[in-house]
C-alpha cells in the first residue's frame, strides 16, 4: 500500500507541475495534438476508400467478368482485321459462352436505351434496359414489391416490366404500381415488380459502367430487341443493302467497319452491337482470369477476328486501385506519424529545459530522501502527462478534421476505434519514449551541487 502512496504522491507533484506551467506544456503538446489528429484524418480517408472498393466489388460480383463492345473502325483495325465483317456481341455469343465455357455460372445480357416514359400526365426522359432473371442474381438486386420475370415473359417477348425504385415514386408516388401500365417510347408495359432501393457511386457508374439501379426500367431483353430497337438486325439490313448497291464492300461512296454500312465521311463508326453488355459470374474467384482468357479467344473466333470487344476482370481492376490506394495512404500516415516524432522532441527540449529551470527543486527532493527512481518518475510522468493529453485533444482534432473533409470535399472517411487506439498508444509512447533522457538526467544531478544552484 505504502508503495502506491509513493508512486501516487509523485504523480501528484508532476500534475501539479504541468498545471503550474499550462501554457507552456500546452505548447510542447501542440505537436502531438497535430500528429494524432492528422494520423486518425489519413486512417479515415484510408477506410473510406477501402469501403468503397468493397461496395463497388459487392455491386459488380466478386467472381464476374464483364465484356464490354468495342466499335471498331478503319483506322483502329490492324491489316489482319481490316475490311473483316463481324456481327458484333449478341444473343448468340451469350448462349455460346453458356454452353460451352464449364466454369460459367450465369450469363446476364444488357442492352439499354435512352427514350421517355409516360403516365398519368407525367413525362420523363429515362433508361430502358433488357435483362434476364440473371441480371438481377448477379447484382445481387432483390424485389420491393412484385415477381421477377418469367421463362414465358422471356420467350414471347412479353411487354412488362420491373422499374426501379426513382421510376416508382416518379410516376406512381406513394400508390402501388403492381399491375399498372407505363408508356415508354411507343410501348406499353405492365409493371410486375419493383426493386429494391439501392444507390451506386459515381465511381462505379464511371470505372464500372454499373447503372443507377433506382433510375431504369427493366423488361425481358427479347422485349427489348422485339419491340423497341435491334441494333442487329438494322445493321445486317445496311450491309445487305450496300452490298446490292455497291457490290460488296469499299466500292463507292460506302465503307463496311466491323458490320456497319456507314458512309466514307463518317467519323465515329456506327452501334452495330445487339448487346451493351454482357456479365459472366464463374464459380470462384480462382477461375477469373483463365475463364476471361477463354472467353475472349472464343468471341475472337465468333467474331471472325475481329477483336470489337473488351473483357474486363473488375476484381482485378479494384485489387489494383485498392493497392495503388494503399499505397498513397501509408505515404500520407507516415508524414503524419513524423508529426508524432516532432512532438516527441519537442516534449524532449521542453523537458530538459525544466530540468535545468528545477534543478534547486530537484536537489531539494533528493537530499529529503527521495530516490532518483522517484525523480525519473516524477519528470516521465509530466513528459506523460502532457502526451497523453495531447493525444485526447489530438483524438477529438482528428475526428472534427475527418467529419470536415468528408462535408466539404464529398471523400467518404470512416473513424474506426482501431485508428483511435494506435494514434493514442503511439502518442503514449513517445511521451514515455522522449521524456526518459530528461528524467535521467534530472536523477543523476548531484544534490549538493543542486542546492548551491542559483
Amino acid at each position: 500500500m505504502e508503495y502506491f502512496e509513493k508512486y501516487f504522491y509523485n504523480l501528484n507533484i508532476a500534475f501539479e507541475a504541468v498545471v503550474a506551467n499550462r501554457f507552456r506544456s500546452m505548447l510542447t503538446a501542440l505537436g502531438i495534438i497535430f500528429g494524432v489528429a492528422a494520423v486518425i484524418a489519413m486512417l479515415a480517408i484510408g477506410n473510406g476508400a477501402r469501403q468503397e472498393i468493397l461496395e463497388q466489388m459487392k455491386m459488380v460480383g466478386v467472381n464476374n467478368i464483364i465484356i464490354r463492345p468495342l466499335f471498331a473502325t478503319d483506322e483502329s483495325q490492324d491489316e489482319t482485321q481490316r475490311g473483316r465483317f463481324s456481327p458484333g456481341l449478341t444473343l448468340a455469343d451469350v448462349e455460346s459462352i453458356r454452353s460451352i465455357v464449364p466454369t460459367v455460372q450465369k450469363v446476364s445480357p444488357e442492352v439499354e436505351i435512352s427514350t421517355f416514359a409516360m403516365n398519368d400526365g407525367i413525362r420523363r426522359p429515362i433508361r430502358v434496359g433488357g435483362v434476364t432473371p440473371d441480371y438481377f442474381d448477379v447484382y445481387r438486386l432483390n424485389l420491393a414489391q412484385g415477381n421477377m420475370f418469367t421463362e414465358e415473359h422471356m420467350r414471347n417477348g412479353a411487354p412488362v416490366a420491373i422499374i426501379g425504385n426513382n421510376i416508382r415514386g416518379i410516376f406512381f408516388g406513394n400508390t402501388n404500381p403492381i399491375g399498372k401500365q407505363i408508356k415508354a417510347g411507343t410501348n406499353w408495359l405492365t409493371v410486375i415488380g419493383v426493386v429494391e432501393d439501392r444507390m451506386v457511386s459515381e465511381d462505379a457508374i464511371e470505372n464500372l459502367g454499373v447503372s443507377e439501379f433506382n433510375n431504369v426500367i427493366y423488361t425481358p431483353v427479347q422485349t427489348l430487341l422485339l419491340r423497341f430497337e435491334d441494333r442487329s438486325a438494322i445493321n445486317i439490313a445496311q450491309l445487305q443493302q450496300q452490298s446490292r448497291r455497291g457490290g460488296g464492300r469499299g466500292r463507292g461512296n460506302v465503307v463496311v467497319i466491323g458490320g456497319v454500312a456507314a458512309s466514307a465521311e463518317d467519323e465515329k463508326a456506327q452501334n452495330y452491337h445487339q448487346l451493351d453488355r454482357v456479365t459472366v459470374q464463374v464459380e470462384n474467384s480462382g477461375q477469373l482470369t483463365p475463364t476471361a482468357e477463354l472467353i475472349q479467344r472464343m468471341l475472337i473466333r465468333r467474331h471472325y477476328g475481329v477483336e470489337d470487344f473488351e473483357v474486363i476482370v473488375p476484381e482485378l481492376l479494384l485489387q489494383q486501385e485498392q493497392r495503388t490506394k494503399d499505397i498513397f495512404n501509408i505515404v500520407l500516415g507516415a508524414i503524419a506519424g513524423i508529426s508524432l516524432i516532432v512532438g516527441g522532441i519537442g516534449i524532449m527540449n521542453i523537458m530538459l529545459a525544466s530540468v535545468m529551470e528545477r534543478t534547486r527543486e530537484i536537489g531539494i527532493r533528493l537530499a529529503v530522501g527521495a530516490r532518483k527512481t522517484d525523480v525519473v518518475f516524477q519528470f516521465l510522468s509530466e513528459s506523460t502527462i502532457i502526451s497523453i493529453g495531447g493525444g485526447i485533444l489530438g483524438i477529438f482534432l482528428g475526428i472534427g478534421l475527418s467529419r470536415a473533409i468528408m462535408h466539404f470535399t464529398d471523400i467518404l472517411t470512416i473513424v474506426s476505434p482501431e485508428s483511435i487506439l494506435i494514434s493514442f498508444g503511439v502518442a503514449a509512447t513517445v511521451g514515455i519514449l522522449f521524456g526518459y533522457m530528461p528524467a535521467r538526467k534530472a536523477a543523476e544531478k548531484d544534490p549538493v551541487s543542486s542546492l548551491r544552484y542559483e
